[in-house]
C-alpha cells in the first residue's frame, strides 16, 4: 500500500522571523566585538609583561652589582670616594670649591 498525502518530517524546522534573525545577528556582532576587546586587552597585558620583565632584569643586574660591591668589602679608594661623595670627606691637601650661585 502506498501512502498518500504530505510526507511527515522527522525533524522539526526552526523558523525564525525577522526579529529572531536580527537578534541572532546582533548577538554574533556583540560576541565578535567582545572577542576583539579581549584580544586587545591580552596584547596590552603581554606588552606590560615584557616591560615589567625588563625592569626586573635591570633591577636584578643592579642588585648583583651591589652584592658584588658588598661582598668585595670595597677598596680603600672606593671607601674614600663614597666618603667624599656622600659624607663630604676632605683629605689633607685637597682644595674644596663651593658653588655659591645656587
Amino acid at each position: 500500500m502506498a501512502k498518500t498525502g504530505a510526507p511527515k518530517k522527522s525533524r522539526r524546522q526552526l523558523r525564525l522571523g525577522l526579529f529572531g534573525k536580527l537578534l541572532l545577528v546582533s548577538l554574533i556582532v556583540a560576541l565578535g566585538l567582545q572577542l576583539y576587546h579581549l584580544r586587545t586587552q591580552v596584547e596590552q597585558a603581554e606588552t606590560q609583561k615584557i616591560l615589567l620583565s625588563e625592569q626586573v632584569r635591570n633591577s636584578q643586574q643592579g642588585n648583583d652589582h651591589l652584592q658584588k660591591a658588598i661582598d668585595g668589602g670595597g677598596t680603600q679608594e672606593q671607601m674614600e670616594q663614597i666618603a667624599r661623595d656622600e659624607l663630604g670627606l676632605v683629605a689633607p691637601g685637597d682644595r674644596v670649591f663651593y658653588d655659591v650661585s645656587n
